[in-house]
């Protein structure tokens, strides 16, 4: 069992600087805040032994955008356990760091 996702919402609000915010699942049409990080689940992790499921984990694919390109959060969120980069990508003056987190 993974840990609860409020227990990830705090740990990244951790990481974010005053005025910037963490959004869990934005609906569209939703007026962000920056720097933000924005995540969602995107796939379970399951572990079989006797065809059974013993072991079962979240994976969130997490969204750092920020307009400063040296911005340090990228650094922080790859710094945690279980989490890999993924891909870069710079859309009108704002970077998107993205990572795929196990929690």
């Amino acid at each position: 069992m993974g840990r609860p996702r409020s227990e990830l919402q705090t740990l990244l609000e951790s990481f974010v600087p005053s005025g910037g915010k963490v959004y869990f699942q934005p609906p569209n049409g939703t007026r962000m805040q920056y720097p933000a990080i924005v995540y969602k689940r995107d796939y379970r992790a399951t572990e079989f032994a006797n065809n059974k499921a013993y072991l079962s984990t979240k994976r969130y694919m997490v969204t750092i955008i920020d307009g400063n390109p040296d911005s340090g959060i990228p650094e922080k969120v790859a710094a945690l356990p279980m989490c890999t980069f993924s891909r870069f990508f710079a859309v009108d003056n704002l970077n998107h760091d993205i990572y795929d987190l196990y929690f």
